[in-house]
Formats: C-alpha cells, structure tokens, sequence
C-alpha cells in the first residue's frame, strides 16, 4: 500500500526519521541522568501532503484498509486512538507544548510506512514522532528546533499515547549523526556527539530481536519509574540523577530492598554511561564490552526488565566472542545488542539462533545496525 494508492494523488513531499538503539544508560533519563544512544539505519518514512481544509487523515502500511481522521479543530487525546495517537499526538502536543498557534492552519494526508521492527526495543514510535513533528514544523513554518521538537515527541508519547518514557529515544532520532552516538544529558538537555568509530576498528552492532514484544504504556514500566520517584523522595534529591555511588550504602539504610535495587540501577548506570563515553575517547570501542555486560547484569537482577530470551541472548552472544552485549530499550521483551566483530558477526547470529531453538524459544531476528543520520526531509 502506498500514498497514492490510499489517497489517489501523489505525496508533495516526504520526511524520514530513524530507530535508536541505546549503547548504554537504560531507565536513567527520566530519573534527569546520562544516556548515550544512536540512531540506526532503519527509518520510518511519512509522505505528505497539505490539504486545504482543517482535516489531518493519517493511513499506513502496516493498517492498510484504514484512515483514521481528525480535525485540528479537535485535537484532544480523548478523541485519539491506537497507532495514530503517534501522528495526531504530534499536532497536539506542538500546540500544547509548543505553543504553536494552528488557528489558521490547514491540515495534512499523511501515510507512514516504515522498517523500523515494531515491539523490538528500537523505539518504533519515536521514529513515527519525529520525522511526523520535523514534517509539521517544516510545512507549518514553525520555525523550531529539535531540542525543542524532542520534547514534543516526548510530551505527545506521555500524555497522548499514554507512555510514560523519558526524551532518550526523540533526542537520538533528531539528533543522530552517522558512526556515532548522542551523549545526552537528561537534565540539561545538552548533547554532543561522539565518535564511535565501530567501522574503522572492524566492529559492527548485531540486534537480537527476541520477538517477545513489550508494551511500555502498561504496567513494568510504570512501576520501575514509580520506584525511582519512590527512591529520590526519601533520599531528599530531586531526582536519582543526584545520587552518586557513594550515596548508595546511606540508601541502602533508608530504602525497602526493591526500592533499593531500583535506585543502585539507576546510580550505577549512570556512572557507567559517564565511564562509556571516556572511554570511548580514550581507548575506543573495543575497550566498552565490561561496561555493556555489567549494565545488562544491573538490569537483570537490580532493575530486574530481562526476560530469558534476553540473557540468553545476551550470555551466548559473549560465548561465541562478543566484545560485549546487553538488553537495550524499555525491558520486558524487545532486543539485545552484542558488539561484535566483522568477520564473528555469522558466527555468532548462527549460534544464538541455535540456542533459541535448543531452549524453545520463537527464532530471533538477527540482523546488524550502523549508526545514521536522525530525522531529515527526504524530497
């Protein structure tokens, strides 16, 4: 299914944002820590065209025999419903976060197709938002930036969708460059970019989609983010960002033990993002595997978001030579990722394909990412 084919005309134009996959730093942005992402060479693609009527209608390839219609004049997250909400989300959130005036706006056709894999844990819905609000802020002439377009995304996925995530995922899909990952600061929104050369050192990132999709709008999510704001109250911080691990002995005295396991997840992913990026710098990728590994170990047993698709994933991608591997995304489901070499990257695939079947698990989807460029308009 294509534009022309669900609206009879042709786009006038089309925008493009990718996927993310998180190196490392998972759950520590909305806590207002440090996350280190990249965009992937997977995008979601919108075309579009501007209508002369208030009417925004949104189809997809992935729902071909529906359009779902809504008018700017009644915007409301009450009035939005299944994946759409990440389309009329957008529109809403630019007025009510924005501040963008639509009162003499005209609408759009919008149809999104995409082969960013949707439950993966490659963040399928920011791909949608922001390629979506960099289309809208372009053709409305909004004149906004994409630190500010990140936190629309954000603000829509929150309060339209009904997902509480933080702005990791809308801030790699802006601000991605290729061979290289977004250092960003949660708190202060500050970002820079820093090489992660995997190509020049014969390194490639393989993700292992276990097929067993998450929902971040119900319930493990929530109450991982319940259990940080739980954790910050009684340490008297504004947030876990301001806990050091030095801290974390005093909070193990006045924290229940799962609060407590909660908060050091936190704590030490944090540390561990700041120590990814130095080392980065210093030494180079192939210098990180320990760092990767130990965060996948925190979310297992502190965090407590794998699954056994995942630790197997996980385990027999550092058996068969992995440099380092982790969960990445929201937990409950979603992917791995192992930075491997070139030339073990088969290897590897094959065997962890091996040990799904062994354990009776559906086959993963194996398949490798490069880090690309973040959302742009395409023609």
């Amino acid at each position: 299914m294509t534009f022309q084919q669900v609206y009879g005309y042709e786009p006038a134009v089309r925008y493009s944002a990718p996927g993310r996959v998180n190196l490392i730093g998972e759950h520590t942005d909305y806590n207002d820590g440090y996350v280190l992402p990249f965009a992937i060479d997977r995008r979601t693609v919108a075309s579009i065209a501007q209508r002369e009527d208030r009417l925004i209608r949104v189809a997809s390839a992935f729902e071909p025999d529906a359009v779902h219609e809504l008018s700017l004049d009644e915007l409301d997250p009450s009035r939005m419903q299944g994946w759409s909400a990440y389309v009329f989300g957008i529109a809403w959130a630019l007025r009510e976060q924005a501040g963008a005036d639509l009162s003499d706006r005209t609408g759009f056709d919008v149809f999104i197709d995409s082969d960013v894999p949707v439950g993966a844990g490659l963040s399928s819905s920011a791909a949608i938002e922001c390629g979506v609000a960099l289309a809208f802020t372009d053709l409305w002439e909004l004149g906004l930036d994409r630190k500010v377009l990140a936190k629309v995304g954000q603000y829509s996925e929150n309060h339209a969708v009904g997902a509480p995530t933080g702005i990791m995922d809308q801030s790699a899909s802006l601000l991605g460059e290729q061979d290289a990952v977004v250092f960003l600061d949660c708190r202060t929104l500050d970002t820079e970019v820093v090489d992660l050369a995997l190509e020049a050192n014969g390194l490639e990132v393989l993700v292992i989609d276990t097929r067993v999709e998450h929902a971040h709008a119900t319930g493990g999510y929530k109450a991982r983010r319940d259990s940080c704001e739980r954790g910050a109250e009684v340490l008297g911080v504004p947030a876990l960002r301001d806990v050091s691990v030095e801290d974390l002995q005093r909070a193990q005295e006045l924290l229940d033990d799962e609060t407590f396991r909660r908060v050091r997840h936190i704590v030490t992913e944090d540390q561990r993002v700041l120590d990814t990026v130095e080392t980065l710098r210093a030494d180079g990728p192939r210098a990180i595997g320990s760092l990767l590994v130990a965060s996948h170990e925190s979310m297992r047993d502190d965090f407590e978001i794998s699954v056994p698709e995942l630790d197997l994933a996980v385990d027999t991608a550092m058996a068969n030579g992995a440099v380092g591997a982790r969960m990445t995304g929201g937990g409950f489901g979603g992917s791995a990722i192992a930075l491997v070499d070139r030339e073990g990257r088969e290897r590897i695939a094959t065997a962890v394909t091996a040990a799904f079947a062994d354990a009776g698990y559906r086959e993963p989807t194996v398949f490798t990412v490069h880090a690309a460029q973040g959302a742009r308009r395409d023609a």
